[in-house]
């Protein structure tokens, strides 16, 4: 027998003992009930009152015997039940019977009708259950489910639900009507997420939340890593519609042309400069939301141009020619991270839902970027400028893990009054520098080994850690934290200085191995964001430090590492708020 048949009968046989106690406890309710007095004496009541001749002789008889009776009870009479066992009682073991084993416990279950673009934006972040209308009724009652997620955009002609809340589609729409009615019969929230032109009905079918906007930026699939590597043309124009036509000026100017739902909108707008955007149509901020993330400004192309505004003659050849800053593709990216990302989007959508009891939480899209930062600090002073840089960072770290001899320093102190979680270690004394090699001093960061940093790391509990060797700004954390995001690297730092080069020219230290480029490796000194052979990790995952490895070690062992330059803005931290310059500044543009 194949194992998902064994899983369906384990399944079955588990549902058939349910319902079998189920059954002898109503049975035993049943015999109870017809065996009380009040209930006799009810029929006897209901006797006399039907025939008052003969029956009104029997009654004080009749009551007189049930008076007896009631003063003594029959314990053999009582049937022994076994407890009930639920399936929300344990809702692990139930998932394993329903061959949902296997994936990872920190997100949550949801059973799914979503369009391509939303479901490629939410994989990453939540375990989806796709749901067909031929199908519906199976998974449901077979999977064991946290929540029902629907889109608009999956009842659009050529989906199988397409048409779903209209009259014609009349066994779609019943079987989504069904899946919601099996949904609130067993506690799951559902949710709409209103990203596209749907038939009315649709959102009257009884949602719990019916949430309009699309679900945000996916960053795995737009952001601007290896934005050198695309070719394509210079500013292109994003077409919302298929019939929409391409204004003459910018067909003169030999301006590229890619569809809004198109599989390579993502490399079309990592090459372009500039994307001109159709200021009328749907999904015109989203479009603009991604093309930030790919490091590209945007004019907003209005149907009517205003008296004032600058004509695409003009503004699109003058910043095709002019590619993006690095400080302006950090600030357009950093924004979409903090505020338009799909992970941000998809802890608003699902907050103050009633969950089921045993669901992990609504914050469980967000658990993915959680930060520990780690440090050392060696005195007081070194303590107060780490509390003052994490409490200035734009993203707040999750934890703090700090040896057992500085929990006691004011700067600590401060941050755990702040709210934030503290971690100790026990202090292990560090070797002297006259017991290190050289091979072991190379491979210290920030002065300390990685046997040391794996020590620390053995206490956080988040999924990623800064390695905090001094202040960093505001954005850095922020900016770091991102990258990973977009590339699923296992570590991002500074690139590491070639032998011979100038260390302060670079913003890298000089390592080991540093000179020995790998085939991946690129030049890095413009550019933001690179996968090399070799960094000074200052972002890491967590189980890849607990490791010990020394970080020049860490590319032969198969990890993904990613270079990140240096913030180039006009001070150490960065002033740059948000994308000032993402979209130019003339009357045509958004």
């Amino acid at each position: 027998m194949k194992r998902r048949e064994q899983s369906q009968t384990e399944q079955l046989r588990q549902a058939l003992a349910e319902r079998e106690a189920q059954l002898q406890e109503a049975q035993a309710r049943l015999a109870s009930l017809e065996g009380s007095t009040s209930l006799q004496v009810g029929r006897a009541l209901t006797a006399a009152a039907k025939r008052p001749g003969r029956s009104l002789v029997k009654l004080p008889r009749d009551l007189y015997r049930l008076w007896r009776r009631s003063g003594s009870t029959n314990h053999t009479a009582r049937r022994r039940v076994e407890p009930v066992r639920s399936f929300d009682a344990e809702r692990q073991e139930a998932r394993l019977l329903t061959g949902l084993s296997g994936g990872r416990e920190d997100l949550l279950v949801v059973a799914t009708v979503l369009g391509p673009a939303v479901e490629k934006a939410v994989d990453p972040y939540l375990r989806s259950v796709p749901l067909r209308p031929h199908d519906a009724q199976i998974v449901m009652d077979a999977v064991d489910v946290d929540l029902l997620l629907v889109s608009s955009s999956a009842a659009a002609p050529g989906s199988p639900w397409a048409h779903a809340g209209d009259p014609a589609a009349v066994d779609r729409t019943r079987a989504l009507h069904w899946v919601l009615e099996s949904a609130a019969a067993r506690g799951i929230p559902t949710v709409l997420l209103d990203d596209a032109p749907a038939p009315p009905a649709l959102r009257q079918l009884g949602f719990d939340r019916v949430h309009k906007g699309d679900a945000g930026v996916p960053l795995h699939l737009y952001n601007p890593v290896a934005a050198e590597l695309v070719s394509g043309p210079e500013a292109v124009f994003v077409r919302t519609a298929p019939d929409q036509p391409v204004p003459d000026v910018l067909q003169d100017l030999g301006v590229g042309v890619v569809d809004a739902d198109s599989p390579g909108l993502p490399d079309a707008l990592r090459a372009a400069n500039v994307a001109v955007i159709p200021e009328s149509g749907h999904g015109n901020l989203r479009l603009r939301r991604r093309a930030w993330a790919c490091g590209t400004r945007v004019i907003t192309h209005p149907a009517v141009p205003l008296p004032d505004s600058e004509d695409l003659a003009v503004s699109v050849p003058r910043l095709r020619a002019e590619q993006p800053t690095p400080r302006e593709v950090r600030a357009m990216l950093r924004q979409v991270f903090l505020d338009e990302a799909a992970p941000v989007r998809l802890a608003a959508l699902l907050h103050g839902l009633d969950f089921a009891a045993g669901t992990p939480g609504t914050e469980l899209p967000l658990s993915g970027r959680g930060v520990a930062v780690l440090a050392d600090p060696a005195s007081e002073a070194d303590a107060e400028r780490l509390a003052e840089d994490l409490l200035g960072s734009r993203l707040r770290p999750a934890e703090l893990v700090v040896p057992d001899t500085a929990a006691r320093m004011p700067g600590v102190q401060r941050l755990r009054a702040e709210g934030l979680t503290v971690r100790t270690v026990r202090s292990t004394a560090p070797d002297t520098p006259e017991e290190l090699t050289r091979d072991q001093t190379c491979s210290q960061v920030g002065g300390f080994p990685p046997q040391h940093w794996a020590a620390l790391a053995e206490r956080a509990t988040s999924p990623w850690s800064h390695l905090w060797t001094g202040p960093v700004g505001r954005h850095r954390l922020a900016d770091l934290a991102c990258a990973a995001e977009c590339s699923d690297a296992d570590a991002v730092g500074t690139p590491d200085t070639p032998e011979g080069a100038d260390s302060a020219a670079t913003g890298g230290a000089a390592v080991a191995g540093a000179g020995e480029r790998g085939f991946f490796d690129r030049d890095t000194g413009g550019r933001q964001y690179v996968f090399v052979t070799s960094v000074t990790p200052e972002l890491a995952r967590t189980e890849l430090l607990r490791r010990g490895w020394p970080p020049a070690e860490w590319n032969r062992r198969g990890t993904r590492l990613l270079a990140l330059g240096p913030d180039h803005g006009t001070g150490a931290d960065g002033d740059n708020e948000g994308p000032t310059h993402a979209d130019a500044s003339t009357g045509a543009v958004g």
